[in-house]
């Protein structure tokens, strides 16, 4: 597998050992639903579509190595590349890194677990600004990223209502 991302510490999201020297953000919900209902929805994008993006993906599903271009309000443009992905019956998620072009450095993972007949998600990243304007808007950058964190799980919440 190719990887480009723009950060050597590929696969950290996989656990909650991230490296030091990027800022670490985790926030979990539990959904009433069983594992596969969000699986589906996060596993094929719909979750992204569900948080005003486009996904532009290079596979309808997310896997290993898949590069997916997210569209933000017909002007943003965020390249990023699946560095892992896991469907079982204890984990379903992945985890996907900045591409050159990003405005941050890092990766940003979304997981899975079951809970019974519920299931706890999480949105777990790391990440340093990765241009001059996201190094210059630093606290504008690290508050965008805090509310789309809390969006990812909002929606995720709703589409299973």
């Amino acid at each position: 597998m190719d990887l480009k991302v723009t950060y050597p510490e590929i696969g950290a999201t996989r656990t909650r050992d991230l490296p030091p020297g990027y800022r670490h953000l985790e926030r979990g919900t539990v959904l009433d639903a069983p594992l596969d209902r969000p699986a589906e929805i996060l596993m094929t994008w719909g979750l992204h579509e569900r948080c005003g993006l486009r996904p532009e993906p290079t596979a309808p599903r997310a896997a290993a190595g898949v590069e997916v271009a997210l569209r933000f309000a017909g002007v943003m443009r965020i390249p990023c590349q699946v560095v892992w992905a896991e469907e079982t019956p204890e984990l379903v998620g992945f985890g996907y890194g900045s591409l050159p072009g990003h405005p941050e450095r890092g990766e940003a993972a979304f997981l899975l677990e079951p809970l019974g007949d519920r299931t706890r998600f999480t949105v777990r990243s790391f990440s340093v600004p990765g241009t001059v304007a996201s190094r210059l808007a630093r606290p504008v950058a690290q508050a965008i990223q805090t509310r789309a964190t809390d969006r990812w799980l909002s929606a995720m919440a709703e589409a299973l209502r």
